[in-house]
């Protein structure tokens, strides 16, 4: 019988603990107890680190006994195609670089799980595919780069439908399993980083999105996504489906921490021209625009085309909007013309397929630089 993550949890807690405690037995056994990842946001982890009750490295012991207790003695999501065997060591690195000149920013020192298309030159990059199995890249995407260079540690790679084909299974790794119910979709194509970032294997997590891959995989399971704006996010070093839809984008179970990490991976890139002409509305701080009275006097398009289909479902959206018309926002209904809803599949079908076999050509030509 499928159990759900919270059910497990209470069943395999001390296994957990215990887990913590042999990974490294020196480290402050209080907060591998006591500390909450799954409501921590990255400030609250910043205070944590500031106040000497956490470190980086337990930090990462955290999750990786986590993982080990519901990958390898527990349900088996699936989340992952590898994990970084230097993140301990990265880890323990960025806290004595915190300790003798501070932090680089608020995610020195935070985990971030990436979905497997995106490069790292020190992991390989499979794209959910068993033909680039052991494919390691010469060089990080530009958007790990930036993570690095702000202090991030890349926990893993996330398992994804192969070549984000949009399904939620892949040839290296198998299906994906959603936390909150074993016989639900995770959703994909980022399927593997949603789990992962619900399941609170980590802090943050990248996924990328052509034609939903980062929304449905946040919907999906319970946590939040963003697909940034065309240009916001380079592209370079991240396997192609389609350069006209794709776009990484962050994935948190906090709108805060997704616009800290947002805000760390833009800038122009040489290799993407698309960041070029994005170069004029990138920013660095995207949390300056949360505000908790941000719908006060928005209007909000609904798609009533798309509704209608599941009861409960449509409960929860109506109850969703009378909160917002609560808030201040007034709700505009939006159909759209018989002809675009019968041929939207088939106009981004046509484009995506026709872009796919020449752009994943010169994706593999980058792998013969190594």
């Amino acid at each position: 019988m499928a159990k759900t993550l919270i059910t497990f949890l209470t069943e395999t807690c001390i296994y957990v603990i215990s887990a913590i405690l042999v990974l490294n037995p020196t480290s402050n056994p209080l907060s591998a107890q006591t500390f909450d990842l799954s409501s921590a946001t990255i400030s609250d982890i910043n205070d944590a680190f500031d106040k000497g009750t956490l470190t980086s490295e337990q930090l990462v012991e955290l999750y990786l006994a986590r993982i080990d207790a519901y990958e390898n003695n527990g349900p088996n999501l699936n989340a992952f195609i590898s994990l970084n065997e230097q993140a301990l060591e990265t880890a323990r690195l960025l806290d004595a670089e915190r300790y003798d000149s501070g932090p680089r920013s608020l995610l020195h020192g935070i985990p971030v799980v990436l979905k497997d298309n995106v490069d790292t030159q020190d992991m390989a990059t499979t794209a959910g595919s068993i033909l680039l199995k052991g494919s390691v890249p010469p060089n990080d995407a530009f958007i790990v780069s930036k993570l690095r260079q702000a202090g991030a540690i890349i926990l893993g790679k996330a398992n994804m439908s192969e070549f984000a084909s949009g399904v939620t299974i892949s040839s290296v790794d198998g299906p994906m399993l959603n936390p909150h119910d074993l016989n639900r979709t995770p959703s994909g194509s980022s399927g593997g980083t949603g789990v992962a970032i619900a399941a609170s294997f980590a802090q943050l997590g990248i996924g990328t999105d052509t034609g939903g891959s980062v929304r449905g995989p946040s919907s999906s399971n319970g946590i939040a996504g963003l697909k940034p704006t065309h240009g916001l996010l380079s592209r370079d070093g991240i396997v192609p489906l389609a350069l006209s839809f794709d776009m990484a984008g962050p994935m948190a179970r906090h709108v805060f921490d997704v616009a800290a990490m947002l805000g760390v991976m833009t800038g122009v890139d040489p290799s993407d021209p698309a960041t070029e002409k994005s170069s004029e509305v990138m920013e660095t701080n995207y949390t300056q625009y949360l505000n908790p009275n941000a719908l006060d006097g928005a209007r909000i398009g609904v798609a009533r085309d798309f509704l209608g289909y599941d009861t409960e479902v449509d409960w929860i959206i109506e109850a969703s909007l009378e909160a917002m018309r609560h808030a201040g926002a007034t709700i505009v209904d939006v159909r759209y013309p018989s002809w675009l809803l019968d041929a939207k599949a088939e106009f981004y079908t046509t484009i995506r397929w026709r872009e796919f076999k020449e752009q994943i050509e010169s994706y593999l030509a980058t792998l013969d630089a190594r």
